[in-house]
This record gives C-alpha cells, structure tokens and sequence, in this order.
C-alpha cells in the first residue's frame, strides 16, 4: 500500500508541473487561438539557462532564478514580435508550423551549447525526506508542489482582479469588441507569450531539481498535451485539473502495469488512451467551452 501512495503523491508533483506546463499552452490559446507546439522547448530552454547560471557562472541559486525568469520574458517577447506578430492574419496551420519549427531551432541551439548529456542541478534543500501521510517524501517535492500550487494562486488572482489579467480574458473572449474598448491587441498577445515562457522556464527549473536536465526535456511539451486537452484548450481551470490528473495516471497506471503485469513502457501510453476514453464523452475536454455553429 505504501508504494502506491508513495507513486501517487510523486504523481501529484509531476502533475503539478505538468499544470504549469498546460497553463502556457492554455494562455496563449486564449489570447491569440495559437496552439504552441514549442512550449517544451520553451521549458527546456529556461531549465539550461538556469543551470548555465547556477553551475557554470557560479551565480546563487535565488539569482539564477530570477535572471531565467528576465530571460524567460526576452525570450517571450522575441517569439511574439520577431515570429508569431508577422504571422497575423495568416492560415492557423502555417501559425502552427511555425511553433513546430520554433522547437526545433530551440532544441538545436540548447545542444549547441550544452550536448546531450545529462546536466545535474547542485542541492538547493535537503535531501532528508519529510513525512507526508506516512509516506518519506524529498523534501524538493514538497517544495515542488507547493510552488506550483502558490504559482497557480498567482495567477488566478492576476486574471481576475488585475487591470492586464481582466483585458486578456476580454480578448480571449472577443478580440474586436476587447479593441474597441481601447484594448491593444497586439500587447496582449506579447504578454500571454511572456507568461507562457515564464511558467515552462519555472516548470524545467523544478525539473532539473528533481531528475536533472537533458536534451530529452523539450518532449515533455507533448506530454502535458493530453493534460490541455482533457482540461479543454481554453480552461485554466481545466489546465490545473488536467495537469494533476495526468500525472497522477502516468505513475499509478505505469506502477500497477509494471508491479502487476510486467509493462515497462505503460506510463507512457496511459495518458493518450485515458484522454481518448474521455473525449469520446466530452469533445471540448473537461471545462472546454463547447462552440455551436448554426448554419
């Protein structure tokens, strides 16, 4: 019994990093109905430059974090206006195409300068385990989880009450009517880009902390994909709940096909047939809004 509640409780943590994750995918879908197939790389790219930071200039922790995250918003607002502003107005499959590029030039850059090989963070907390539930627990993934949940407070606070929160969910609503409220547009696609990079930089630090960084990382965009989806393209909401559903599967579902039955390689699949399970029920996800035309 302890090893499943030990599998769920790591689950709930790379759940909660998947919700980050799908936080991006969800946010620049809203702002701009771009589907960012380079939010991986993006994640990738923040987890080396903090490691660049702390190892390699031998720059504190804190500081390194901090700098990723400046680096994070430069990096947001470079996709936005040297790439994706060009592309308005433009077929959405030639939009996507591009994301699909922009992960691919990311990647290679990352391998540029880093290699391939597995990069390992240096020991930010102890490494005694706490006691959750009974359960010994490293104590980065209690730090892990609770950031993640303090993040998604955050948030949820900035789009609700907040004078750039409220005018990017009046654009994710209606983009024409938000204009002629006085709303520019443009500004708002720059700031769901910058956010999107920050919280993927935020999720590939907490990675590295945990299992370390490679080339590998820039796939995890494809993971948390089932985990938008389920949750519904446009719910932040949803984004939250798909995130720890998902990961919460991967690990129960992938301990009980290995413990039970011998399959290694479960985990990977358990989220794409759940998530096909699902969408037979619900199309628009979980907390999708679901669109009616009339014709």
């Amino acid at each position: 019994m302890e090893f499943y509640l030990q599998l769920f409780i790591s689950g709930l943590v790379i759940g909660s990093i998947y919700s980050l994750v799908a936080l991006g995918f969800v946010i620049i879908y809203k702002a701009t109905k771009v589907v960012n197939f380079a939010q991986g790389e993006m994640l990738m790219a923040g987890a080396y430059v903090c490691f660049a930071l702390t190892v390699q200039a031998g720059l504190p922790f804190i500081a390194s974090f901090l700098l990723t995250l400046a680096f994070s918003v430069l990096l947001g607002l470079c996709i936005e206006r040297l790439i994706l502003r060009p592309m308005i107005g433009e077929p959405i499959i030639s939009v996507i195409m591009v994301t699909i590029g922009l992960s691919s030039v990311l990647k290679a850059v990352v391998q540029f300068f880093w290699g391939t090989d597995i990069r390992v963070y240096p020991e930010v907390l102890p490494t005694e385990p706490v006691m959750v539930a009974g359960v010994p627990v490293a104590p980065v993934y209690v730090a892990a989880f609770l950031l993640s949940l303090l993040l998604f407070a955050a948030f949820t606070l900035f789009f609700k009450y907040s004078r750039y929160g409220i005018a990017m969910r009046a654009t994710a609503f209606d983009q024409q009517a938000a204009q002629s409220m006085g709303i520019g547009i443009k500004n708002i696609f720059a700031l769901s880009w910058c956010i999107a990079a920050v919280v993927s930089s935020i999720g590939g630090v907490i990675l590295g902390n945990i299992n370390g960084i490679n080339i590998q990382l820039g796939q995890l965009g494809l993971k948390v994909f089932p985990a938008v989806i389920l949750g519904g393209l446009d719910s932040l909401l949803g984004a939250a709940i798909g995130g720890l559903a998902i990961g919460v599967l991967e690990n129960v579902c992938g301990g009980l096909a290995k413990d039970l039955l011998g399959l290694g390689g479960f985990r990977e699949v358990s989220a794409f047939i759940f998530l096909v399970l699902i969408l037979m029920v619900k199309p628009y996800g979980l907390f999708g809004t679901r669109h009616i035309e009339r014709v």
